[in-house]
């Protein structure tokens, strides 16, 4: 049993959604049919911008109408992350996944950033969705979530089994944090014995910030199946179902982990 990934690495333009329509609508074309799932960066048609907050559309709106059409067009799944006008009329950082049949599961970032004052915009999201796909079951997660390890801790279940196979994580990660940003998905990988997907966008955006990429896929063991370095690239890369659940019957971790609760 396996999946095909395509980490979709790109500098994307600030305040330009047509601009990223064509962007990244030209390389999921070009990717269709090499992957199962198409990885996009976090705010792929925005970039990281507290002022997209102010012009957020809903889920009704042009852009989720182009990622839904897309998707179908190309007969793959699309994810990644959009600023969306939420249930509550506040914005939302949301990750989407986006089938070929437009029924979309959506996960609305926990942990905003309230160094760049993420939290003062944007609605905080209270849902942990788990995916299932062709056999793996999808954590999603956003940037900063991946600093907080309770948050993406893998869970047992009541059947005594993990709650997940993979996270896949879209960021807009500063090239100074580069470090944080490879030690902790290496860690996110090892202690959840799970594999990491994770993109982050490449360039300098429009508040000046700087990023180096560095999308890379863990596997359950934290060794990097591939790395891309500080240029707009796409890779695909496949992972294997069989080799995990041998590593997690080796290595059963999770039967001493602590029990704890999560309160917001």
């Amino acid at each position: 049993m396996s999946l095909r990934i395509a980490l979709i690495q790109a500098d994307t333009r600030w305040h330009d959604a047509p601009g990223n329509r064509e962007l990244y609508g030209a390389e999921i074309r070009r990717m269709a049919g090499q992957a199962d799932v198409l990885l996009l960066p976090e705010t792929f048609l925005s970039g990281f911008s507290n002022e997209a907050a102010a012009v957020a559309e809903g889920m009704d709106g042009e852009g989720i109408a182009w990622l839904t059409a897309l998707a179908a067009e190309c007969d793959v799944v699309i994810a990644g992350s959009l600023v969306i006008k939420g249930e509550d009329a506040r914005a939302v950082n949301r990750f989407i996944w986006m089938p070929p049949d437009g029924a979309a599961v959506i996960y609305d970032k926990r942990h905003l950033f309230r160094m760049a004052k993420e939290h003062e915009r944007y609605a905080s999201g209270e849902q942990r969705p788990i995916i299932e796909f062709r056999g793996f079951r999808i954590l999603p997660a956003v940037c900063y979530d991946l600093r907080f390890p309770v948050w993406l801790r893998n869970r047992v279940d009541a059947n005594g089994q993990l709650e997940y196979d993979l996270i896949l994580l879209v960021a807009n990660w500063p090239k100074p944090r580069r470090e944080h940003w490879r030690t902790l998905l290496r860690a996110r990988a090892i202690e959840n014995l799970a594999y990491v997907a994770a993109v982050n966008r490449v360039g300098t955006d429009g508040n000046q910030i700087d990023y180096a990429g560095d999308s890379a896929l863990i596997d359950f063991l934290g060794q990097p199946m591939v790395e891309l370095g500080t240029q707009p690239q796409s890779v695909v890369v496949e992972i294997q179902r069989e080799p995990l659940d041998a590593h997690r019957k080796r290595f059963p971790a999770q039967m001493d982990a602590d029990g704890f609760s999560v309160n917001w």
